[in-house]
């Protein structure tokens, strides 16, 4: 009976896949080579194996896959994105497939940095092969909205956020790879740029703080910056948002704090580091423009709303796989 019932899950898998679209969204520029061929023969073995409805679609420039996404989704039916590139273009189609009850996403990693994908720890290698993954049951995930915009692991914003802003002028160096820019562009801002910037703080009702802060990083997810973890018991599914404020911070200061920040050690420094949550935060600057980056890309204001967008987010992957994978 049991093999019975496994074959017949096995034949409703097929036959659903085959009454849905499956589109690859690829994003040419992704990666330090050129990947489309490899993604047109991952593409091509699904619909000679399972006899699939497969389209693959090239992004041209920056928004794209949110408008192909977004203008697919909307027509109707069943349709499942892949999103292939690196974590930029994992959030453009995320922010073109949420909302929409008949579309699911997932990712494919061709880029130079995975830092989404890194949430669901051992599994994360399985998501290179679409093999593994046209058949996954969907999961809802909870985002980030940020002034209109859709984020699915952290919205940061501050030095940290400044840092990212310039990561891309390093990631083109062969000697570095996701963290080595990253931590190449901290380096830079850290010796030239200073690390405060005076802001108004609102953390849900509470009433609002004006002081001067390092950052801000409101946290669905755990990784950023190239496997940076600022908060360690962030999770993509419980309908929570963890917000970690850093106050004004020396030079020093920063330098001891920042290994323990990268790996969810906050709480060894309470003097300079505390974590909330609330679903919903305000950060309003009158000196300067607010840099804020939401997976990897970044957006300047100088007035920033973040709050939950709770499962709104149809995502499927290989069997059994959490993005909660690696939450503590």
């Amino acid at each position: 009976m049991t093999g019975a019932s496994s074959a017949a899950r096995a034949a409703a898998a097929r036959g659903k896949g085959r009454s849905m679209k499956h589109v690859f969204i690829i994003n040419p520029a992704a990666g330090k080579s050129d990947s489309r061929q490899r993604v047109y023969q991952m593409a091509e073995a699904l619909r000679r194996r399972h006899g699939l409805d497969v389209e693959c679609m090239l992004t041209k420039s920056k928004g794209h896959a949110t408008a192909l996404t977004r203008g697919l989704a909307a027509a109707g039916g069943e349709v499942r994105f892949y999103a292939c590139g690196g974590d930029g273009t994992v959030n453009e189609v995320a922010n073109g497939a949420a909302g929409f009850a008949n579309a699911a996403m997932t990712a494919v990693p061709i880029g130079t940095g995975n830092d989404f994908l890194k949430n669901f720890g051992a599994d994360a290698a399985l998501f290179s092969d679409p093999e593994n993954l046209w058949n996954g049951e969907t999961q809802a995930l909870d985002l980030i909205e940020c002034n209109g915009r859709l984020c699915l692991t952290i919205a940061c914003s501050g030095v940290d956020a400044r840092i990212a802003q310039d990561v891309h002028r390093y990631a083109a160096s062969p000697l570095l790879g996701g963290k080595g820019s990253y931590v190449a562009s901290l380096i830079a801002n850290f010796l030239f740029k200073g690390i405060a910037s005076h802001w108004t703080l609102t953390l849900g009702d509470e009433t609002p703080d004006e002081r001067d802060f390092a950052l801000v990083a409101v946290c669905n997810g755990r990784y950023y910056g190239g496997g940076f973890m600022p908060v360690a018991e962030a999770r993509m599914t419980d309908g929570v948002l963890n917000t970690l404020v850093v106050k004004k911070v020396t030079r020093a200061q920063f330098l001891r704090f920042l290994g323990s920040y990268g790996k969810g050690e906050w709480e060894k420094f309470p003097h300079l580091a505390a974590c909330y949550t609330v679903p919903r935060v305000r950060i309003r600057s009158e000196r300067a423009d607010i840099v804020t980056c939401l997976d990897g890309e970044c957006a300047v204001s100088d007035d920033v709303t973040l709050r939950l967008a709770e499962k709104k987010l149809n995502f499927f992957g290989p069997p059994g796989c959490s993005p909660d994978a690696t939450a503590k």
